[in-house]
């Protein structure tokens, strides 16, 4: 049974919102309009009548004969109205009428003559004509009737735009909202995986706290801060993080909310919110979204008064009109900076520009405990772990996959989210949920296992490509299986080689397709795709064909407006497409005989394979390792030159000293003395340069060595 404070805490919780929804009527147009239709229903039913009390026409007639009757008016409208004479009156008790003493009547037209007919007998001097008209608030009603029908739709649409009531008319005015005490705060603490970012934040937040510090030394405050960088990254969260520390006035404000239906809307709310941060400075205002108005002015089709480049030149205005002493900072966010209008990004408007990144390895794990408090944690969950297998995730990757895991661990009625959630968990945001209700037949089932199997197998085949983690043949969004390659740490960038063995490794189920069962399915249509693309880059974009060379060729799509770019040609020649198409036929070729060498090499491999994941459907990395462990790898291959008449060197990279010196106390496994001379492609050298690289140590300074030249049309091997 609830207390009694239940029942207090309930009764003062509803008042509020009744409160609030009496208004919200109050402020409907319909309730108006509802009104004004009653008003004037009383006004012709009520005051219609003219104080007169309706009687029947017998009883009008017994009244005219029986002379009470002062005086009589008949009109047009066949109604006959009755003034008694005075200590007169007329009761009714069965139609409740009581002491009337204007009664009036209505009558057919055959009645007329008869009626008239006694009038002129008891009343001679004592009646009267009269021909009835519109009243003349009828006639003020009509006439004016269609105006104010008019006006009421035009407000009740301007209502409508504005979010109804007290915003009408005021559509010049900024809709910004102003974050208050109420509102719950974010500070830095809730802010993991990016560090860079929240250190330029922090100088922002003590500029506002103590501009005097600044001005001292003649540093002025920077006017903007730009955010950039891909969607679900904490750009947003930052802005609010930043409101939460700074303690001032904070306004937000959507880029898409400038540009209404009105010209020069968007101007006035820019004007309008200025105003109001400067009133209230330090302030800082935040707009979300920019490129909605800072588009790159002149990419559009046609002319004309362009709403949006005028609200872009109110903003430009307002950010050159700050002075010194106007603690007023401009912080926005985009996830397109390539489509900002120069003139916005330039120093003096926004003066810092953040990239807001992917975060790394140690900033996803920092990520994940900022959005694992409050969950229930198995005690053997290593969230260290699970950012090892999320590369590439953002922050909103991130609290999806345990948000995910925490919807998973409660419809499976779990307490605590353990490792297994959270593995299904990552699967789910990255391929989609599983379909367990997929029938699939026994023979498609292990043309998918052979399918998967060659690419894993390819992928542990190769020499450059990351370890497989996870194999399945179970069905996932649109996928019938896949294969998961993670690496081991972050990478920033790829190498030729690396790229080549993607392509091999993309293009391992399609050949394993091809040796087992001769005739090829359209489950590789996706892996092609992916292949001709990264071969299409490899040869116009990243310089890796002998051919082509270091030329970048096309243009980059990231303008979707023709006008600044209609009329360009391509920049390159029919010639060129066509040693372009030769190339990436001859890297997709390539790779398809090196994925073919070896399956071929590794038949045996692929069937055990095989026969584990139609047995088990789900094959883990320490699984795989087991399977792989005899595996035949492909040779390494030559190195690549760009061109044949180009110096190759022969000298190793540079060593820090603390790499030295690792090198120099190590043991070789193979039994190699101490202080073993390095060798490139040796395991115990990368072994002992990955172990000790993070020392830190600068680089030694070594003598210059003489260049070997290449000898026409010879190669220089490793």
């Amino acid at each position: 049974m609830p207390s009694r404070r239940d029942v207090e805490h309930r009764r003062v919780g509803r008042r509020p919102r009744d409160q609030m929804d009496f208004k919200r009527i109050l402020r409907a147009p319909v309730f108006w309009v509802l009104a004004a239709l009653v008003l004037l229903l009383l006004v012709f039913t009520v005051g219609g009548n003219g104080g007169y009390t309706t009687v029947t026409t017998a009883q009008a007639e017994k009244l005219i004969t029986d002379k009470k009757v002062e005086s009589a008016v008949m009109t047009t409208d066949n109604v006959l109205t009755l003034d008694l004479k005075s200590g007169q009156t007329f009761s009714d008790p069965a139609k409740k009428i009581s002491g009337a003493t204007k009664v009036r009547a209505e009558f057919v037209d055959a009645r007329a003559p008869e009626l008239v007919t006694e009038l002129k007998t008891n009343l001679p001097d004592g009646y009267d004509d009269q021909v009835q008209g519109d009243s003349a608030l009828w006639t003020l009603f009509i006439s004016f009737f269609p105006v104010l029908l008019l006006v009421g739709l035009f407000w009740f649409l301007m209502s409508q735009a504005q979010g109804g009531g007290s915003r009408v008319m005021q559509f010049g005015k900024s809709r910004a909202k102003l974050a208050s005490k109420d509102t719950p705060k974010v500070t830095f603490a809730d802010v993991a995986g990016a560090d860079e970012a929240v250190e330029e934040l922090h100088e922002i937040v003590e500029f506002l706290r103590e501009p005097a510090k600044f001005l001292a030394v003649g540093a002025k405050i920077p006017k903007g801060v730009l955010l950039y960088g891909q969607p679900g990254t904490g750009k947003t969260l930052l802005a609010r993080a930043v409101a939460g520390e700074a303690g001032v006035p904070f306004y937000s404000i959507s880029g898409s909310d400038f540009v209404e239906m009105f010209v020069g809307v968007g101007a006035s709310r820019v004007r309008d919110l200025f105003e109001q941060a400067k009133a209230n400075a330090p302030a800082i205002v935040f707009v979300d979204e920019i490129d909605a108005v800072g588009r790159h002015r002149g990419a559009g089709l046609g002319g004309g008064h362009d709403e949006r480049e005028q609200t872009l030149n109110q903003l430009l205005v307002e950010m050159d009109g700050f002075d010194v002493k106007t603690n007023v900072i401009l912080i926005a966010a985009t996830n397109r900076p390539d489509i900002l209008d120069p003139a916005l990004l330039r120093p003096g408007r926004f003066d810092r520009q953040i990239a807001v990144e992917n975060p790394d390895m140690i900033g996803r794990h920092k990520i994940l405990q900022v959005h694992g408090q409050g969950k229930p944690m198995a005690a053997n969950v290593d969230l260290l772990a699970v950012a090892r297998r999320t590369p590439g995730m953002t922050g909103a990757d991130l609290a999806n996959v345990l948000n995910e895991a925490a919807l998973l661990t409660a419809r499976s009625s779990k307490k605590l989210i353990d490792d297994e959630v959270l593995d299904e968990a990552i699967d789910r945001v990255i391929a989609g949920p599983q379909k367990r209700t997929r029938i699939m037949s026994a023979k498609e089932r292990k043309i998918t296992a052979y399918h998967e199997g060659g690419h894993a197998l390819v992928a542990a085949g190769m020499n450059h490509l990351d370890p497989v983690t996870k194999v399945t043949i179970l069905p996932r969004g649109r996928a019938l299986g896949y294969t998961m390659v993670m690496p081991v740490d972050d990478k920033y960038s790829t190498t030729r080689n690396e790229i080549l063995d993607q392509l091999a490794y993309a293009l391992g189920g399609r050949v394993a397709e091809e040796i087992i069962f001769h005739d090829p399915t359209t489950g590789a249509a996706n892996d092609i795709e992916k292949a001709t693309a990264m071969a299409r880059k490899m040869v116009t974009e990243f310089g890796m064909s002998e051919r082509v060379g270091a030329i970048k060729l096309g243009q980059s799509q990231g303008e979707p407006f023709l006008g600044r770019d209609m009329g360009h040609q391509r920049d390159y020649s029919e010639q060129v497409a066509a040693v372009v198409d030769e190339e990436v036929r001859k890297l997709i070729d390539s790779a398809h005989d090196e994925a073919w060498h070896v399956v071929n090499d590794n038949r045996h491999i692929l069937d055990a394979l095989v026969l584990q994941l139609l047995e088990k459907e789900t094959l883990n990395a320490a699984e795989l390792a087991e399977i792989f462990k005899d595996i035949n790898k492909r040779p390494q291959r030559p190195t690549w030159l760009s061109s044949e008449h180009r110096t190759l060197s022969d000298i190793p990279p540079v060593l820090t000293p603390a790499e030295e010196a690792a090198l120099a106390g190590r043991t070789n496994g193979s039994g190699a003395p101490s202080g073993a001379a390095v060798t490139p492609g040796d395991p115990a050298t990368e072994g002992a340069l990955d172990a000790r690289a993070a020392e830190g140590a600068g680089p030694t300074e070594r003598p210059p060595t003489e260049t070997v030249e290449v000898p026409e049309g010879g190669r220089v091997e490793p």
